[in-house]
């Protein structure tokens, strides 16, 4: 690529990512956002620290412009719906923008109000699809956070209701409204990267203290909190635990922790870049090696995925590792999170932002062959560094972003947001067939027209 073209190119992709989130979007007024009498009243469904540490601040960063109002929370534990909401009433940066808040016990409490447009879910893992399949049978449009659903039940379920409804929806992969990721799709669309032939990811921590609630489960107390609606379709027999509650993420049937919490934004990049909607097969392998302090997720997993575009009859192999007792990545002892995309010509470095010829083919090994050198140009597709790796960040640029565009997408009626259902759905597949390898260590595959999980 010359250096004009690489500057044309640059300039094309950063007209794209303006406003960070216009893909999908039709062209906007901004005379009917600010000039619209009518606000959209906005709830908030679970009201922990995911929502307290990004998604408030998120929303309420846009609500003025957007002119969105937030009315009212649900939250089944005592605690966090009356201290929560406190916060947010009391906070200097939100007490002049936030009405009088009602309190719900219940998302049946919640519904039963006649004055509520719109809801953002930030519950725990298994209970996102389900709330918000909930929300949008209200007749609510809806921001659910991912994982989408850990269970193809939900996952099928959820595309039925919400894939034919009128509601506008998203999900929390915020990558899809982030403007690096957003050129190097553009880059990857364009075709001078070439078929992509392998993938490898990563995201390591050394924190014992991640997913804990050390100070907080104490408080937890089961007169305060609606274990009950907590389960919900899982097996009510479960016995009340509060760590079960608050630190979910640990705890299956709750959640399967790494591939819930930080394989699902990965993989999902897999299948907008490609448009391949799941992995043709997956193995995994790990275990519980260091932080034996109850849990009974992994803290070590690596899993193998085979993507083929039946297309193209083109196929490739996407490497994931993570771990959560050492936090170093081989190519950057400093980050925590590595995506890189290889093809014959050479390497996309989603730490980096940067295409560069590392790998690609070589004239001396291409001549012997009859066969033409592949060296890809090297291409800055951002100047700011990768995604931070860290979900308590408070309102980070990509969340806004992502928040924005769906914001955006009720006030112009238009479903298509950055992150759809059919996004939710794709990771929620690769998610269910990841967690099904780890339960039964064999070699997953997926039946489309059935659509379920199949273990071989």
């Amino acid at each position: 690529m010359s250096n004009t073209s690489r500057r044309d190119f640059l300039k094309t992709s950063s007209v794209a990512a303006a406003g960070v989130a216009a893909t999908s979007m039709p062209a906007y007024s901004y005379d009917r956002i600010l000039g619209s009498n009518g606000k959209i009243r906005t709830a908030l469904v679970g009201i922990g620290d995911r929502m307290m540490g990004s998604l408030v601040p998120a929303f309420f960063s846009q609500a003025a412009e957007l002119n969105f109002e937030l009315v009212a929370v649900s939250d089944i534990w005592k605690h966090h719906r009356e201290t929560n909401t406190a916060k947010i009433q009391n906070s200097e940066k939100y007490k002049n923008k936030a009405a009088k808040i009602a309190m719900a016990r219940n998302n049946e409490e919640l519904y039963a109000m006649k004055d509520i447009d719109a809801v953002i879910i930030a519950t725990a893992d298994f209970q996102h699809a389900y709330h918000a399949i909930e929300a949008v049978e209200a007749g609510k449009d809806v921001y659910a956070e991912k994982p989408f659903a850990n269970i193809m039940e939900d996952a099928n379920k959820a595309l039925d209701v919400i894939g034919k409804s009128k509601q506008v929806f998203t999900v929390g992969t915020q990558r899809r409204s982030t403007p690096s990721y957003m050129r190097a799709k553009e880059y990857l669309d364009s075709g001078k990267f070439g078929d992509i032939v392998m993938a490898e990811m990563n995201w390591n921590v050394n924190q014992p203290g991640r997913w804990r609630r050390p100070r907080v489960v104490p408080l937890m107390k089961q007169e305060d909190t609606d274990w009950k609606r907590f389960l919900i379709n899982r097996d009510p027999k479960l016995p009340f635990n509060p760590r079960h509650h608050l630190e979910f993420r640990l705890f299956w049937p709750f959640s399967s922790g790494i591939p819930d919490q930080w394989m699902v934004h990965q993989i999902d990049t897999v299948h907008w870049f490609t448009g391949i909607p799941h992995p043709r097969s997956v193995v995994a392998n790990g275990g519980l090696y260091l932080w034996k302090d109850g849990r009974t997720n992994w803290d070590t997993m690596t899993a193998v995925f085979d993507y083929h575009n039946p297309k193209t009859d083109k196929a490739f192999q996407v490497l994931y590792a993570s771990r959560q007792t050492n936090a170093t990545v081989s190519t950057n002892p400093e980050g925590l999170i590595k995506e890189v995309y290889y093809s014959n010509g050479g390497t996309l470095d989603l730490d980096t932002n940067k295409v560069t010829p590392d790998g690609g083919l070589i004239e001396r090994h291409a001549k012997p062959m009859n066969m033409q050198p592949n060296q890809l140009a090297p291409l800055t597709l951002a100047d700011e560094g990768g995604v931070v790796a860290s979900a308590d960040t408070g309102a980070d640029n990509q969340t806004v972003a992502h928040m924005r565009n769906w914001m955006k997408c009720i006030r112009d009626r238009n479903q298509k947001t950055n992150a759809d259902i059919h996004a939710a759905y794709n990771h929620s597949v690769a998610l269910c067939m990841t967690i099904a390898a780890i339960q039964t260590g064999k070699k997953v595959t997926f039946d489309d027209k059935a659509r379920k999980v199949v273990t071989a």
